[in-house]
């Protein structure tokens, strides 16, 4: 199991059509350092669509490229390539700067129309992955064929998009175990946040047998969002489903760098890296603030603090109990 970050893909409908090139960096690096190696990056529409369907208000992915070079080595990176904006020289440049996959994107029941671009990925020498958008257009056995024909076609792993989020837990389920029993290529889920229901979607496919959940960093995608990075990465470990990463560096980076780097945007996430801490700890939010003060003043990790501290007591922790915790985590 692990977590796909569509941040810089998704994500970038909430600032246009794709991200700054300071943004770009600080999202991979801030990935990429915390334990999250899988991410899509680039124009929210995908490769070639600042030509193709005049989605401009984003670099070049010339420039995307460049960026991103350093950082190639470290992690899996790549682009989404909607099926019918695909050119080969598009994506043999995506090769030569180092990316690692494209995603193929289409509609469910299209996927006959999306041969060719898969093709063209797969002779190009990248990974194919590829995205069933809209997959509550078919029923999960009408699904779980067209993804049997893909896999047939060179795609390396398939996901079920829920691009409405339309999809209720026990539909979301469905659909991956169909995919699984179908298919031989790792399946992910991609959920989106309208009926409020993404982290309990995720949660579902993750336990229906789904190999990846696809997210963004504070639930930044289109439209309502997607689940949250942070919030699939903390319940995905406390389900035991997800293999340790950097929890807490990642929170840090959400506090310190990218949450004020989205302030210009006016961007807010729905629920801040504290108040996830709390929940993930069982720590009332009446304690928050004497938490923040000892925190500060013994120099240690609020995150941390607040974790530690509920192991001992949930129902009321003293300033004390604080300070000889802290004192440990020094």
């Amino acid at each position: 199991m692990n977590l796909f970050d569509c941040t810089l893909r998704d994500g970038a409908n909430v600032v246009g059509d794709g991200f700054s090139g300071e943004l770009t960096v600080s999202i991979v690096k801030g990935l990429l350092a915390n334990g999250i190696t899988e991410i899509e990056l680039g124009n929210a529409k995908g490769l070639s669509a600042y030509e193709a369907a005049g989605a401009d208000r984003a670099l070049t992915d010339r420039e995307y490229f460049e960026l991103v070079k350093p950082y190639t080595g470290k992690g899996s990176l790549g682009m989404f390539q909607t099926a019918g904006y695909a050119r080969a020289e598009d994506i043999r440049a995506a090769a030569d700067c180092g990316l690692s996959f494209l995603r193929v994107g289409s509609n469910a029941g299209d996927g006959e129309k999306a041969v060719k671009a898969v093709q063209l990925v797969k002779a190009a020498g990248l990974t194919c992955r590829y995205s069933l958008m809209k997959a509550y257009l078919l029923n999960p056995g009408e699904l779980a064929a067209e993804a049997r024909m893909l896999e047939s076609a060179g795609v390396d792993k398939i996901t079920v998009m829920d691009s409405a989020g339309t999809m209720f837990p026990e539909e979301a389920a469905a659909y991956v175990t169909a995919l699984k029993q179908a298919v031989r290529i790792p399946v992910g889920f991609h959920g989106h946040s309208n009926l409020g229901l993404s982290q309990a979607n995720a949660l579902a496919a993750a336990e229906a047998g789904a190999d990846e959940i696809d997210c963004g960093l504070l639930g930044m995608a289109r439209s309502a969002g997607n689940c949250a990075t942070e919030l699939a990465a903390a319940a995905l470990m406390k389900k035991g489903l997800l293999p340790e990463i950097d929890f807490y560096g990642l929170l840090d980076y959400l506090e310190k760098e990218l949450i004020p780097l989205m302030n210009p945007y006016h961007y807010h996430a729905a629920v801040k890296p504290v108040d996830l801490i709390l929940g993930l700890a069982g720590a009332h939010s009446s304690f928050q603030k004497l938490f923040e003060k000892v925190a500060a003043e013994e120099h240690v990790s609020v995150y941390r603090l607040i974790t530690e501290v509920s192991v001992l007591n949930r129902k009321s922790p003293d300033e004390a109990l604080m300070r000889r915790v802290a004192a440990g985590l020094r």
